[in-house]
Order: structure tokens, then sequence, then C-alpha cells
């Protein structure tokens, strides 16, 4: 890092123009800038860029957002001094957190806008919270015992260029989303259970013909959630229905073909929150300083459109299940899972909200990658809208974790209608719903339910205790 900055102060006092050291931004990269002025070049950079709108990024986006700036600054190919990143690092380790508003970035270059609220805090300016107090960037620059930083030649320009609030977003959300993966093979258990369904479907040779790695870890995990199943032995013989619907049978198919989706966007984001996204990138070591477009956030909001519709077909395969466990005429079970049906009315309009939080994942799964809008005079006149992409799938992750936990209270509730012995691993997921929700005898509010159902599913209470019983669960 010394060594690029080095050089860049050096190419700061020289004659020959170099884009975001001693020129303007963008459509004014022509335009020259005189030695004296180029500190204010980089604090206006940030004033200016400064310009998002919309409620604040959660504080563990913004957290993430500080880490993996400092971690491309690191990588020494920004031009920058040590001290932006050691700062960076001073605001997360004495809980400063910059006011960065949700909306503003289109993606190229990189995730300016969010990124100047985050810069404007290392020079004292800007919002930032403290705790939970919100304050200027002074002040809390103040409270942690921290001064503001001047900013050198280029320092403005690498602190905003890249792709780290985009990467940041999809990261925490990729997560959730490998939670939800693994949730998803547990409720459906669960609701093939409370279905009598043969496991005829999970069979190891059967998966093994069309080796997709997603397909056969989910028919690995079927088998091993209802094994010694006492349920499925009692049909086994003699059952007059042939198969099972789609939302049973195909689990591993569906389920599996989004694990694939969801590994292919952790590759993606592994070698993204590891890359150096600025411009222009400075080779101390050949004297160099290439511009390019290591900034462009197509490769990142690709992945994470994908990883929307990934997530977004868990849920819908998870409705279908819960349609069939509600609709007696398809269960066998009483009429939406009411002991006393007619008076009561069951999960009846618990399949509704699960219905509304699917069509609200489809159109949230019209990718945003492909949306473009010139800026900045034409000269970013392609743009990745990665933020859009990142913040459509963390959304479409919280829709689907409700409806798993619709369906986790629905396949509980219907096991306990159905008063028989599951494996094992069933009997653990069924455990924990009951140890956080009753068994609905009678109509109450089933939102708190819900709600109750998601957290566990969020903190990995479930996942935690079927793993218990089941510790190779992928």
């Amino acid at each position: 890092m010394s060594e690029s900055a080095k050089l860049v102060a050096e190419l700061a006092a020289g004659d020959a123009p170099v884009y975001g050291v001693n020129t303007g931004f963008g459509d004014l990269a022509t335009v020259r800038i005189p030695i004296g002025d180029l500190r204010a070049l980089q604090r206006n950079l940030i004033r200016s860029h400064a310009a998002g709108v919309g409620d604040p990024l959660p504080i563990d986006v913004v957290r993430a957002v500080l880490l993996l700036r400092a971690n491309t600054l690191a990588a020494g190919r920004s031009g920058v001094r040590p001290d932006l990143a050691e700062m960076l690092l001073e605001l997360l380790d004495r809980g400063v957190h910059p006011v960065i508003p949700m909306h503003g970035s289109v993606g190229a270059s990189g995730d300016l806008a969010p990124l100047a609220h985050a810069a404007l805090v290392l020079m004292g300016e800007g919002e930032a919270f403290v705790e939970d107090a919100r304050m200027s960037g002074a002040d809390a620059l103040k409270r942690a015992g921290l001064r503001p930083l001047d900013l050198g030649p280029k320092e403005g320009v690498a602190l905003i260029n890249g792709t780290q609030v985009m990467s940041a977003i999809g990261c925490l959300a990729l997560h959730d989303a490998a939670v939800l993966a693994a949730t998803a093979d547990i409720v459906g258990a669960m609701s093939a259970e409370a279905l009598r369904a043969t496991d005829a479907a999970w069979n190891e040779d059967l998966n093994a013909a069309r080796p997709h790695p997603g397909q056969q870890t989910v028919a690995r995990n079927l088998r091993s959630l209802m094994e010694g199943s006492a349920n499925v032995a009692s049909h086994r013989v003699g059952d007059t229905r042939v198969q099972d619907p789609y939302s049973i049978r195909c689990m591993p198919q569906v389920h599996g073909a989004s694990r694939d989706a969801l590994d292919y966007v952790r590759h993606v984001l592994e070698i993204e929150i590891n890359a150096v996204t600025d411009n222009p990138l400075v080779f101390a070591e050949q004297r160099q300083v290439v511009s390019g477009g290591n900034f462009h956030g197509q490769p990142v909001a690709i992945a994470l459109d994908l990883a929307t519709i990934a997530v977004a077909e868990l849920a819908d395969i998870s409705e279908a299940r819960v349609d069939r466990l509600t609709n007696s005429h398809t269960s066998g079970l009483p009429p939406f899972l009411s002991p006393a049906a007619g008076t009561n009315s069951g999960f009846m309009v618990a399949q509704y909200t699960s219905a509304a939080l699917v069509t609200e994942n489809r159109l949230r799964a019209f990718p945003a990658s492909v949306e473009s809008l010139p800026t900045s005079a034409g000269m970013e006149d392609h743009v990745s809208m990665g933020v859009h992409a990142a913040l459509k799938f963390a959304a479409v992750v919280r829709n689907t974790r409700d409806a798993l936990a619709i369906e986790a209270l629905c396949g509980a509730q219907g096991l306990d209608l159905l008063g028989v012995t599951t494996a094992p691993g069933v009997e653990e997921a069924r455990r924990v719903v009951r140890e956080h929700v009753p068994k609905l005898e009678t109509d109450r509010a089933l939102a708190p339910d819900i709600a109750v159902i998601s957290k566990v599913i969020a903190d990995e209470i479930l996942l935690a205790g079927v793993r218990s019983r089941i510790p190779d669960l992928a």
C-alpha cells in the first residue's frame, strides 16, 4: 500500500494526466486539476457523490461494507495510504456505523453514492450511528476518539469505486439463503410425512441417474430425515396412490437446483470480496497506473439475480405443499388442519399469506442485471444495477423464510392430527416447532406463530435441533 501511494504522489506532482489522480471524473476526465487543488478534488468528489436517498442500510450490512472496502484497499492496488484501511477498521472496532441510504447506486462505477456516504464519515462529515444514537460524522468520530482523515491524491475515488455494497448485502443474504435451503428439506420432509407420501422418490439409484450435485444432496437429506419412519412403512404396501404430487416427489430436483445455483453465487462472491474493484489500479512494481472497468458490478448482479430466482423457487414449491396440506380433498386430513373445522378456519388464511409471499417473490425475481440506464453524460453508458439485485435478493430471502415458517407450522399440525410415529429427524423438527408454538386446537391469531417460527429458522434453532439427530444433514 505504501509503495503504490508513493507512486500516486509522484504522478500527482507530474505533468502527465492520470485519471482520478489529477483529472476530473466520469465525463470530466479531460479536465486537468492543478496540484494545489488535488485534495479539494478528492473531498468534493465524496461530497458530490453522497446523493443517496431512502432508509439507512441495516447495521450488519454497513459493517460488512466497511470490512470489504478495507479488504480491497489492503490489496495495495488502489494507491492509498494504509491509514484509510486502518480507519475503516477503527470504525468497525469502535462501533461507528455510517448512515448509508439504501438507494442511489446503479452498480457502475461501483456503488458510488452509498460508498460516498460511508466515506463522508472518515472525513468527519455526514452522519453515523454510535450504539443507537444517530449523530453527525464529526461527533461520532469525536465520541470514538478518532480524528478525521485529510484525503490525499486518489484517496477519495479509492474509497467509493467498487462493488462492496452489493457484495455486502449479497453475502449476508446468501448465508441466510443457505440456511433456508437446508430448512426447506426439513419442512418438506415434515409435509411428506403428514401427507403420508412414499420415500421411493429419494431412492439413491434413481437420483444418481441424474447426477446434479444439489439433487444428490437433497435426496440424501430426505432419506436421512425419513429413515426409520413407521408412518412411511405402514403404507408401503397396498396404497392405492401410484405417485405423489410434484411438490413432494420432485423435492430433490427443485430444492437441488436452488442449491446448485446458490453454490455458483457463493463462488462469484468469494472471488468478488477478495478482488480489487477500484479504478484506476496502481502497479507500483511496474510504475504503472491502468484505467479499466473492475468496478462494474455485472458479475455480482447476474449472480444475485440467479440467487433471487433460486430462493423464490423454495417458497414456490413450499406453498404448493401448504396448499395440499390445508386442502382436505388432497391431504386426507381435517379441512384447513383444524380439529373443529367449520366454526374454526384453521390454517386457511396462512395459506393465503404463503401465496401472497410467493407472488411478491415472483415480482422481485425479474432480473435487475438486464436493466441499464446511461449516466455521467453517456460516459457510463452501461451499468449493472447490482444493488437493486442485492436488495431484491435480501427481500426474497425474508419472504421465503416466512413461507417456510408457515409450512413448518402446517407440517407440525398435520403430524399432530395424523397421530402416528414418524422418523427421528422429522420428530425432532416437530419437537422444535412445538417447543415454541402449541398445537392449534381452536382458532387464534397466527401472525405471532409465524413470526416466532420464522425467527427459529433464522437463528438456526430448527436446523441445529435436526442436526443433533442427523449430524450429516447438509
